[in-house]
């Protein structure tokens, strides 16, 4: 119930709050909420991907990239993210989320996210996503940048971005390989 709030809080602040083009850095204000917490009374890991989503949508309702979107029928989805943490955020703590992307290859667009208190990052995440048409099928991030207006090529990833994107391509989930695995370590335990 708490993000569907904070969606409504963000969708009407967005609204008021000044026009960005999409390569700008979007700065996205919080507050840590009682059920933001974990049993040690920080930010729960989990809250912060999802504080992290509603500040890509700030970006993109600030740009007005959202309502492009809506129109053609495409919606991003997150394909791979990660996270570094560097300090904890706790109850009614204040932080910024920065938001901007920081390159694109043919199919995702790479955006990186730092959530700041009081001048001092907290914590920093990059995240890969694409977009997809409703009437299915990849929209071309070519075409998603002309859309948003930007006529500039991508910069540079950073060479661990570009590692990191690449090492997923090898990730797959096997149902058959973790029951044959835990068949063997049954048999080794007998």
């Amino acid at each position: 119930m708490n993000l569907l709030l904070r969606l409504m809080l963000l969708l009407v602040s967005s609204r008021r709050r000044s026009r960005l083009e999409i390569l700008d850095n979007c700065v996205t204000p919080f507050r840590v909420w009682v059920n933001d917490l974990d049993l040690l009374f920080h930010m729960n890991n989990g809250r912060y991907f999802t504080i992290l989503d509603l500040a890509r949508i700030d970006l993109m309702m600030r740009s007005g990239l959202w309502k492009q979107l809506k129109t053609r029928g495409w919606y991003p989805v997150v394909t791979l993210e990660t996270i570094r943490f560097h300090r904890s955020l706790e109850l009614n703590d204040r932080y910024d989320v920065h938001t901007r992307v920081i390159g694109w290859d043919e199919k995702h667009v790479f955006i990186e996210q730092g959530f700041v208190r009081a001048g001092v990052q907290v914590a920093l995440a990059v995240v890969r996503a694409r977009f997809l048409k409703r009437s299915g099928g990849l929209v071309a991030t070519s075409e998603l940048m002309q859309m948003s207006g930007s006529t500039e090529a991508s910069p540079a990833l950073p060479e661990w971005v570009v590692r990191w994107s690449e090492a997923e391509g090898g990730m797959e989930f096997s149902p058959a390989a973790s029951s044959s695995s835990r068949a063997a370590q049954t048999a080794l335990t007998r």
